[in-house]
């Protein structure tokens, strides 16, 4: 009989942490939240808006030259002038003041390229993504499905940056590029990951490598995005 009172205790607990892991990873809605940078727009995950969530409840602003973001739902966003084709880099710098002040796990941020038909459902975009503890993830979408280039788990890379500790700050510069026939991703000045244009262009992945850049933030995650540009070979 003891031996079946140890067992529901250990359910209970495991069912316990579970709920409490849940509850802490909640969509935040952020204060003040919405677009006010001219021209830019936004989209969040198809996951979240299933769940109820909205554009409004992250934040993408102005402070100074560089954009603010916090997330709430996980968000991509763009502005439909800024366009690149062919051989191109597109790159910035992100800068998390405060690592993991609005979580308790690393959350991703990185660059988006290879946007079309963005903020419908038939959307298609790539994204690298860096995490403040060594890792980063190469993933895109393909309407509301999600593909993932080198497997579901993040990968870990000396070159990505590794916060001191939580509210501690950290900084990546990434930048995803188009070169001939292959598509690879650099942080802080090293190829972390690359690929064959065929690999990424093509039915369930992206419709081209010609389009729409932005950024993408996972949610629940706040950091400063400095010099976004592109440039051609």
């Amino acid at each position: 009989m003891r031996r079946v009172y140890s067992s529901t205790f250990a359910v209970a607990a495991l069912v316990l942490v579970a709920n409490v892991a849940t509850a802490q990873d909640t969509n935040r809605k952020v204060e003040g939240g919405g677009i006010s940078v001219p021209g830019w727009t936004g989209k969040i995950d198809p996951s979240e808006e299933s769940k109820g969530d909205k554009l409004e409840n992250s934040k993408l602003a102005k402070m100074g030259n560089d954009l603010h973001v916090t997330t709430g739902p996980a968000t991509t966003y763009w502005n439909p002038a800024n366009k690149a084709s062919g051989d191109y880099t597109v790159k910035a710098t992100f800068t998390e003041p405060k690592y993991m002040n609005l979580n308790d796990h690393a959350h991703p941020y990185g660059i988006m390229i290879g946007g079309n038909d963005l903020g419908t459902g038939t959307q298609s975009f790539l994204y690298c993504t860096a995490y403040g503890n060594g890792t980063y993830i190469l993933r895109g979408f393909s309407g509301s499905t999600p593909f993932q280039m080198g497997g579901r788990r993040a990968t870990e890379d000396a070159a990505v940056h590794k916060a001191a500790g939580k509210d501690q700050p950290v900084t990546q510069e990434i930048a995803v590029s188009v070169k001939g026939d292959k598509v690879e991703c650099a942080i802080n000045g090293k190829t972390v990951a690359s690929y064959p244009k065929s690999d990424i262009v093509g039915a369930g992945k992206l419709k081209s490598t010609d389009g729409v850049y932005g950024i993408r933030f996972a949610h629940n995650t706040e950091a400063m995005v400095a010099g976004l540009t592109v440039t051609k070979p």
